[in-house]
């Protein structure tokens, strides 16, 4: 499953209506309908507030549910690509010390800093 169909899945699950969540979550009901129908793909301060609104952790919105788990998925592959095997086993090592709350606030700490730069 994408994230757009765990969101509308835990969504569901909770009796929410889009309007209950975008309301909750403070975005818009149009934002979170393109979230839902994965036009658009969340940022992760967003991803933290719907778990938050849903409680939920994050990782359930950003998991993919696939049938055949035992095999890398085409967007770790490419990413792994994309930053090179050394620094993907370097990040990964070093987030398993860490619970998935803090890797998101890192990861949100860095996309602030990043913003900055900008």
């Amino acid at each position: 499953m994408s994230t757009g169909n765990n969101i509308r899945k835990y969504r569901e699950l909770k009796n929410f209506t889009k309007e209950d969540l975008a309301m909750k979550a403070r975005i818009g009901i149009h934002t979170l309908e393109s979230y839902e129908t994965d036009e658009r793909t969340p940022e992760l301060d967003t991803i933290l507030k719907i778990s938050t609104v849903l409680d939920i952790p994050a990782s359930e919105l950003l998991e993919n549910h696939e049938e055949n788990s035992s095999e890398i998925d085409e967007e770790l592959q490419t990413l792994i690509q994309e930053i090179g095997v050394k620094r993907s086993k370097l990040l990964l090592k070093k987030a398993r010390d860490f619970s998935e709350q803090d890797v998101l606030r890192a990861m949100n700490l860095l996309y602030d800093l990043n913003q900055q730069k900008n």
